[in-house]
């Protein structure tokens, strides 16, 4: 019998829409999964939480208890078979232990945020265990100011940052005097056997198939009715595509950059934060958004830490991920994001004209025409050998000079046992790249964390002076 299909959260969620929880990875997800076969493609994200106050433990379990029942795959374990043709499987983990998942340590030295920072840098860089859900949460003790935090870290095969912000809200309140949440059931064990686990895949794949070659009709159709009537168009629009997927899939594996050059398995982490009101008045002196004050301020700051090893740079590298969820809260866990790779000049003197080139840049990468194909492609690497697929997606992503992104979070305080959250910083996979800086947004702060590889960013205290040289320039510009 099958047990194809979906769940959601259980009763009615905390904050917004239920969301709905596939049985099976999209093969964008599964993707990720598998190219870790490479180390260094590994796709950790991490999560930093300073709390103005001592938070219980025993409290604390009782909060992630509830969570992992309200979100299936805080209780998931991943499940896949080599000879499958389908992705791999969610499957509720018949040996799940939060004491696991949940850790509790104390900070050393001082409890100062670079004590912080170089406690979580380890955190980030280790694996998951494979056997068990894919999260981990370390509650730090012993902060200065008695002050605490928490660490937490979730495979992107999980969910993207945007999806990340949703489900922490489970976690959260935003009142410091809410009243306690019911406790649900903990979620039903269901281990397929092996013959389950092949009809399983196999009506899986059947119904993915129809469906595709459902839509590839339609399109098939659609393009046979254009080529009638408008047949000039239509071919400028399939070449258009092509081009378009040849900039998406082509193998880039030297990284841009002079001097950040090599690639290890080890992480510096750093943060600073801005003022998200005048980022957005930054931004707003092109017709922009806060997204091109936060990348031209990279772009700024790399050009200046070249420029202080007397290097001439004038273009790098960079990867930034597309969010195609839109505006409304999303309903369906997963990844929901084109990932996208294009070079931008970085050696301008004035700040505007980089600005501009850097939106216009960011603008031509959103609207790539096969952007449209990351899903039906990522289906048929997926049928590749994994060492082939390592291989394809290495070649592409080893020569990122870095990573960017940006996630919009909670305009309003939120809390946790009543205590104020006072700062969220993200720290996303470098995933090939020397350097992946991930903004996020909290009130009116914009709160950046920086993750170095130390090997290519060895002086990683030039590399924040001149990140913050250059956003101090842009600022200064309102």
């Amino acid at each position: 019998m099958s047990t194809e299909g979906t769940s959601s959260t259980q009763g009615a969620p905390s904050h917004g829409p239920a969301v709905t929880f596939e049985d099976r990875m999209s093969d964008q997800d599964a993707l990720m999964w598998s190219i870790e076969k490479d180390p260094m493609l590994r796709s950790t994200v991490t999560t930093l939480m300073v709390l103005d106050g001592e938070v219980r433990a025993d409290q604390l379990h009782h909060t992630f208890d509830r969570a992992s029942r309200i979100i299936p795959r805080l209780r998931q374990r991943v499940r896949g078979n080599p000879l499958s043709l389908a992705p791999p499987r969610w499957e509720v983990d018949p040996n799940f232990d939060l004491r696991y998942h949940l850790r509790t340590a104390r900070v050393p030295g001082s409890g100062s945020m670079a004590d912080l920072l170089k406690m979580a840098g380890p955190i980030a860089m280790q694996g998951f265990d494979r056997a068990r859900p894919l999260w981990e949460a370390t509650i730090v003790e012993g902060l200065a100011g008695s002050k605490s935090a928490i660490v937490l870290k979730f495979h992107h095969s999980i969910t993207d940052g945007v999806g990340g912000v949703e489900l922490m809200l489970e976690l959260f309140e935003l009142a410091p005097d809410a009243a306690e949440r019911t406790m649900p059931h903990a979620p039903d064990v269901h281990v397929l056997n092996q013959a389950q686990r092949f009809v399983n895949a196999f009506q899986h794949e059947s119904r993915r198939q129809f469906s595709f070659a459902f839509q590839m009709s339609s399109a098939g159709a659609s393009s046979v009715r254009n080529a009638f009537f408008n047949p000039s168009l239509q071919a400028a629009s399939s070449a258009e595509l092509i081009a378009s997927a040849g900039r998406i899939l082509r193998p880039e594996g030297t990284p841009m950059s002079a001097i950040m050059t090599r690639r290890t398995l080890s992480n510096s982490l750093d943060v600073l934060s801005m003022p998200l009101d005048l980022a957005k008045k930054v931004g707003h002196l092109i017709d922009g958004t806060i997204n091109d004050t936060f990348l031209s301020g990279i772009a700024r700051g790399m050009s200046l830490y070249h420029m202080h090893h007397g290097a001439e740079q004038g273009k790098l590298r960079m990867g930034m991920p597309i969010n195609i969820r839109g505006d409304a809260p999303s309903t369906t866990s997963g990844n929901s994001f084109v990932p996208a790779r294009f070079e931008i000049q970085i050696d301008f003197e004035d700040l505007t004209e980089l600005m501009t080139h850097i939106r216009e840049r960011a603008i031509a990468a959103r609207d790539e025409p096969a952007n449209q194909l990351v899903e039906p492609l990522s289906g048929v690497l997926n049928k590749l050998p994994t060492t082939v697929v390592t291989q394809i997606f290495g070649s592409m992503m080893k020569g990122l000079d870095f990573q960017a992104s940006n996630v919009p979070g909670s305009p309003i305080p939120i809390y946790l046992q009543g205590i104020p959250v006072t700062a969220v910083y993200p720290f996303g996979p470098l995933a090939g790249a020397a350097v992946n800086i991930t903004l996020l947004s909290y009130q009116n702060e914009l709160n950046i964390g920086v993750n170095l590889d130390p090997a290519a960013v060895p002086d990683a205290d030039v590399f924040m002076e001149c990140l913050r040289t250059a956003y101090d320039e842009l600022l200064d510009l309102v």
